[in-house]
């Protein structure tokens, strides 16, 4: 079968079998041509929970089909990949942040969305890249403990000095790879463009960047600039996609380990089997998970993010 054949098939059998296709913007273009949204985790969820399917597949990471499960308990949710995991998002768990909060009883737990439903049922407060200094500047604690990513949490201290803003050692692999040394060098080889940077990436290269911000942020800003030339510093299919829709403006990736091997574990082929019925990973949490970790998502949405 060619790619248009597999799309054709996968297109006919979401309609037949009510099922809706969800595409993290990480995922391959050829996927994406086949969603029914498209977007960041967090608004994926948000989407997910309207649709009228009674079945969700996510392609995407285990964290986000947990965030949709717990958004839309009443839904099947399917991750199109089963070894699709976040790296970040396994780096702490709940027994270790339990711990943290018996030394610093006094600090309010802010969970990145990147974490699983289980690490959410002990913290405070959830937030996206791109609502995270809204929501900790709002906080009335001064003392905050941000968890998992130490360099997202570097970066809203950096937005929010009069709070105390307490970091454990965790992350983004595949952004905290990058190196000043390679930013300064695409800065160097692309004179005339700007850098645009996740703030995930180490704080030396946020220092560096013209625009700092969510995916979601770094895709809008580089279609409404006026601008012709970016420097992409995010997942490397960013670039792809906006060369797709912005075929008359150029971009260039910051760094060739700005990959994330989960994210392109999916195939269109998994996205086939998962519509036939015989693929992807269906999502099962209990109710008190469900019930103690939408808590921190709750009082997120509730903070206005």
């Amino acid at each position: 079968m060619t790619i248009r054949e597999v799309q054709d098939e996968i297109m006919r059998l979401k309609k037949e079998n009510d099922i809706c296709i969800l595409a993290h913007s990480y995922q391959a273009h050829e996927i994406l041509e086949v969603a029914d949204f498209t977007g960041d985790s967090y608004a994926l969820s948000k989407l997910a929970a309207t649709v009228p399917n009674k079945t969700v597949l996510m392609c995407g990471v285990r964290f986000m089909a947990e965030t949709v499960k717990m958004l839309s308990p009443e839904k099947k949710v399917i991750l199109s990949s089963p070894i699709a995991g976040c790296p970040m998002a396994e780096q702490m768990d709940k027994e270790l942040i339990e711990a943290v909060k018996l030394k610093y009883p006094d600090y309010t737990v802010v969970a990145y969305i990147n974490t699983t439903a289980e690490l959410k049922t002990v913290c405070d407060v959830c937030v996206t890249s791109s609502s995270a200094v809204k929501i900790v500047k709002a906080i009335e604690n001064n003392n905050i403990l941000f968890i998992p990513d130490c360099n997202l949490g570097a970066y809203v201290a950096s937005q929010v000095p009069e709070k105390n803003i307490k970091l454990l050692q965790g992350g983004c692999p595949i952004h905290a790879a990058v190196t000043k040394r390679e930013a300064e060098a695409a800065k160097a080889a692309y004179p005339n463009a700007e850098l645009l940077v996740h703030p995930e990436c180490v704080p030396p290269v946020v220092a560096l960047a013209d625009f700092v911000g969510s995916t979601t942020a770094i895709m809008n800003y580089a279609k409404n600039s006026d601008k012709k030339e970016f420097i992409i510093g995010t997942e490397n299919s960013i670039a792809e996609h906006l060369q797709y829709e912005c075929p008359d403006k150029k971009f260039y990736l910051l760094s060739q380990a700005l990959m994330c091997r989960n994210m392109k574990s999916t195939t269109l082929i998994d996205v086939l089997n998962c519509v036939k019925g015989d693929g992807g990973d269906e999502i099962f949490l209990d109710d008190e998970t469900i019930t103690q970790a939408r808590k921190c998502i709750d009082k997120m949405i509730e903070m206005g993010g």
